[in-house]
């Protein structure tokens, strides 16, 4: 696995942590690296501090079109990917797009449930295709 792969399942696992625990995710970026040995790569910062600082227009557009669900009836892992590939997508120019959609896929295939990867390609190829009106 490349280091950006490790770097965004790491982001996954803060950003769900600190869902789940109703904690902030710098919260938890200063818990893991006091409490353990894990090196936290400067990539799963940027990611995690990309996400929260675009969260609300990045919520916006997941709930805009994802078609038959809601944020809150999301598992909370899809809702956690989703944001990450939407985030990449959409605000960090240094991805290619198509990485981007393909990246939060694998996440969702080892990480979510059978439905999942399907839902988050559909729903991430359509945020790739409305991104130059998104963005205006």
């Amino acid at each position: 696995m490349s280091a950006r792969g490790k770097a965004r399942r790491r982001a996954l696992e803060v950003l769900f942590e600190a869902e789940q625990r109703g904690t902030s995710p710098d919260e938890g970026i200063t818990s893991r690296r006091a409490s353990t040995a894990q090196v936290i790569n400067p990539y799963t910062v940027e990611i995690i501090r990309g996400v929260v600082a675009e969260q609300e227009r990045i919520d916006e557009i997941l709930s805009s079109y994802a078609q038959g669900w809601t944020l809150d009836r999301m598992p909370a892992v899809d809702r956690a990917i989703l944001r990450i590939g939407a985030w990449e997508l959409l605000f960090n120019d240094e991805v290619p797009d198509r990485v981007a959609v393909a990246e939060a896929v694998t996440i969702a295939k080892e990480l979510s449930t059978d439905d999942s990867p399907d839902y988050v390609n559909g729903l991430l190829g359509r945020i790739q295709q409305l991104k130059p009106t998104l963005l205006d």
